[in-house]
């Protein structure tokens, strides 16, 4: 089984190779890579797993998902 999460792209550094960015995982920023969704613009949402952004998202679709995974945890530490 994998596990990929939705993050918000604050920050695109497209002069290194390949394209590198910054994801916003609910406050926790992480460095990722950007090069297989090189149309991503700052303010947008991806899917990343392990390191890779593999896909874009739309902003209300990925609002569900962290919500599920937030509802998730809750039920885990009860």
């Amino acid at each position: 089984m994998c596990l990929a999460i939705p993050g918000k792209v604050i920050e695109i550094d497209a002069s290194v190779s390949p394209i590198m960015g910054k994801v916003s995982f609910g406050g926790i920023k992480k460095e990722v890579c950007l090069e297989l969704v090189p149309e991503v613009q700052i303010g947008n949402y991806v899917i990343v797993h392990v390191g890779f952004a593999i896909s874009m998202m739309d902003e209300e679709e990925a609002q569900e998902t962290l919500k599920l995974i937030d509802q998730m945890n809750d039920l885990e530490n009860k």
